[in-house]
């Protein structure tokens, strides 16, 4: 064992060699000066060594073999640090504690969901949404396999039964109202924050209506992959590329970071094996959310995913058991539903549809919403059209006048006032079978449908009905310019309801008188719908076999084929 140096004493100085360092830090003795600095080195060792900015240690009792050896100091530090260590884990062991029963106080707050809709479980309101009988909740919760409960509502709407549940601006109207449009709204909310993959869904029969233009509010800057859906519903003979590319077209023109642009069908699976690539490629660990327009197929969409993941994908096939509830009900899933989808991670939450006050199904009744919804191939019908059986004096009018002055009711929603036409202007109309046209002469058109309806002119549907019916209210007047007379003007979408297709010099007139129609012009019209419902005016979408024939493809510059995004059929 190392022994510690002894002080030197000096004779002369013998008080200073004696005095502690830490009683006077700063001692000026008289003594003559000295040219030997070893003794003052020695003992300026003695407090560089009890001075350690590391560990705090009590001060020797005195010197010779009583001071702690430099083994002993480390020990010292060593338990020091040991002892530190020690306390710092009880501390975040008593934390970690804290938190547990803090997610488990949470947890025992959840309450589970309908596995059909989203809307959380309960025993007390027979008919709202998440209803369960009191024997079958507590069977069910004893066994816990609360997670494979369908509540009641949802077995009604598997049925065909027409149940709302949603009110509030951009609600329905005709059923009791459970929850509004704007706490759907908010339960969406936590996109914008969370990092995720959002597949956008965009109805083509009703694109302007069901595009949600404000998707970067809920979604934020996650990226989004666009899914059009029904596709299967266009009329026969459609060029899928003329489709595609117009699709692009009006994505580009509304400025979303989209990656990828899907045309696709729930009911025949056409392009759903793309989207399911194109989510395992950007997924990335993420979990995926499927947004859209409430009664845009998001369900019907799922459940197609589902379907085809599940020929390799255990765990898709497992989940497709427990699959969200298809209907014609705009409103049917009420909460977010979470679906093990994927076997690498990550996953599937069907959302509650978003409630838009400007579409018709918001201002119908509920019992004549599946009059809303195509259930077919669409069929334009145009005007003027010689298989009508018209009045003699109207059939005459048209052909020489076309069709000004005259109005076209479609159903009990729409009334089209042609102010100036050609004589050889057409207008074709695309959206549900269910609601059917009627020309009358513009002068008698306000007592006509005062008169019809309720009852010609459907939705809406029964008189009682129609005298609770606001009217059209909301009026626009269109003036609609043509440049080529080979191809449509443009079309004329309603929301929520279809488009009208405005053909300057229909093709089957152009026998009749070709020099006299001049290339460029002006069409002009006034549409009459309920109050909220909204009117676009957009170019034309190609559809039909004539479609490909019109249709121009813009030309691309390199930078604008290179952020411009893909679509896939």
């Amino acid at each position: 064992m190392a022994l510690a140096p002894k002080p030197l004493t000096l004779s002369p100085f013998s008080s200073f060699t004696t005095t502690h360092p830490f009683l006077n830090p700063n001692p000026k003795p008289v003594f003559p000066i000295s040219h030997s600095h070893k003794p003052l080195t020695l003992i300026i060792c003695k407090s560089t060594q009890t001075n350690s900015p590391e560990v705090s240690i009590p001060e020797p009792d005195g010197p010779g073999p009583s001071a702690p050896t430099r083994g002993e100091l480390f020990l010292q530090r060593h338990q020091s640090s040991a002892a530190a260590a020690t306390v710092l884990a009880e501390i975040k062991k008593k934390k970690k504690n804290i938190d547990n029963k803090a997610v488990k106080a949470a947890s025992a707050l959840i309450v589970p969901s309908c596995y059909g809709c989203g809307a959380p479980l309960h025993t007390s309101e027979s008919d709202a949404p998440g209803y369960v009988e009191p024997d079958t909740y507590s069977l069910k919760k004893k066994h816990k396999q609360l997670k494979t409960v369908l509540c009641g509502r949802c077995k009604l709407l598997s049925h065909g039964r027409m149940i709302t549940a949603v009110g509030g601006n951009g609600g329905y109207s005709g059923g009791k109202q459970f929850v509004t449009a704007e706490e759907l709204r908010n339960k969406l909310s936590h996109l914008r924050h969370d990092k995720a993959l959002i597949v956008k869904l965009v109805d083509i029969v009703d694109f302007n209506g069901s595009f949600l233009a404000r998707i970067r509010d809920l979604a934020g800057a996650n990226p989004i992959i666009l899914v059009i859906t029904k596709v299967d519903l266009l009329p026969k003979g459609t060029d899928f590329n003329c489709v595609g590319d117009w699709v692009v077209e009006a994505t580009v023109k509304k400025k979303l970071n989209v990656l990828s642009v899907h045309l696709t069908s729930s009911k025949s699976l056409v392009g759903i094996a793309g989207v399911i690539s194109e989510i395992q490629r950007e997924k990335k660990g993420r979990d995926v959310y499927i947004l859209g327009s409430a009664n845009v197929g998001k369900s019907a969409f799922i459940n197609s995913l589902l379907k085809m993941l599940s020929y390799k994908d255990p765990v898709a096939a497992a989940a497709r058991r427990y699959k969200p509830i298809q209907s014609a009900v705009p409103g049917t899933t009420l909460g977010p539903i979470q679906i093990e989808a994927f076997l690498s991670g990550g996953k599937l939450y069907d959302t509650p549809g978003v409630h838009l006050h400007h579409r018709q199904a918001a201002v119908v009744n509920s019992d004549d919403l599946p009059a809303l919804a195509p259930q077919s191939r669409l069929r334009g019908q145009s005007f003027p059209n010689p298989n009508l059986n018209l009045d003699s004096l109207f059939a005459e009018q048209i052909r020489s006048n076309g069709l000004n002055g005259f109005s076209i009711f479609w159903g009990g929603l729409v009334r089209i006032d042609i102010i100036k036409v050609l004589p050889q202007t057409c207008l074709t109309f695309y959206g549900p079978k269910a609601l059917q046209l009627h020309l009358v002469p513009t002068e008698k058109a306000y007592e006509f449908y005062q008169k019809e309806v309720g009852i010609l002119l459907t939705p809406p549907t029964g008189k009682q009905k129609a005298d609770s019916w606001t009217g059209l209210e909301a009026t626009r007047e269109l003036q609609l310019k043509y440049h080529d007379t080979e191809r449509p003007a443009c079309d004329v979408a309603i929301s929520g309801l279809g488009w009208i297709s405005v053909e300057p010099f229909s093709r089957s007139l152009k026998s009749s008188e070709p020099s006299a129609v001049n290339d460029s012009g002006e069409i002009a019209l006034v549409i009459h719908v309920p109050k909220p419902v909204e009117i676009f005016v957009r170019p034309p979408l190609p559809v039909g076999s004539g479609g490909a024939e019109w249709y121009q493809y813009r030309d691309l510059t390199e930078m604008e084929q290179e952020v411009r995004p893909k679509w896939y059929f």
